[in-house]
């Protein structure tokens, strides 16, 4: 076994550009998507609801569950430029969508990115976030 070596950038081991089209996507952008995202839940669930604090989570997590897996964006994501790709470059579909929304609803698994990025919901789903 070869041992590992040390990559120059965030998705070079896993073949991406270093930037532009399909690079890894930085956190500010996913930062910005998610914040999007959140917002957008919170705005629905205020509208269908006079207790949107236990609503905006469910809405979140069915849209973040849904889009991902028929689109590979949110509308966060589509907004600043960003999406999430499998990487055997199959669509992502229901099954690791919703592994990796659970995953990311349990916020410590996105906390903890390895060197290309990926939180622990990435890895699990076999996922990048990418630039578009």
């Amino acid at each position: 076994m070869m041992p590992r070596t040390e990559s120059r950038y965030p998705g070079e081991e896993l073949g991406l550009p270093e930037e532009g089209p399909r690079s890894v996507a930085r956190m500010g952008r996913r930062l910005g998507a998610l914040a999007v995202d959140w917002l957008l839940s919170l705005l629905i669930a205020t509208a269908i609801t006079r207790h949107p604090q236990f609503v905006t989570i469910g809405v979140f997590g069915v849209e973040i569950w849904l889009l991902t897996a028929l689109t590979g964006f949110t509308v966060g994501k589509r907004l600043l430029g960003i999406r999430v790709a499998r990487l055997d470059g199959k669509p992502v579909g229901f099954g690791w969508a919703l592994v990796r929304t659970i995953l990311l609803l349990a916020v410590v698994p996105p906390l903890v990115n390895d060197s290309d990025l990926r939180g622990l919901h990435d890895r699990a789903a076999n996922t990048v976030v990418i630039r578009i």
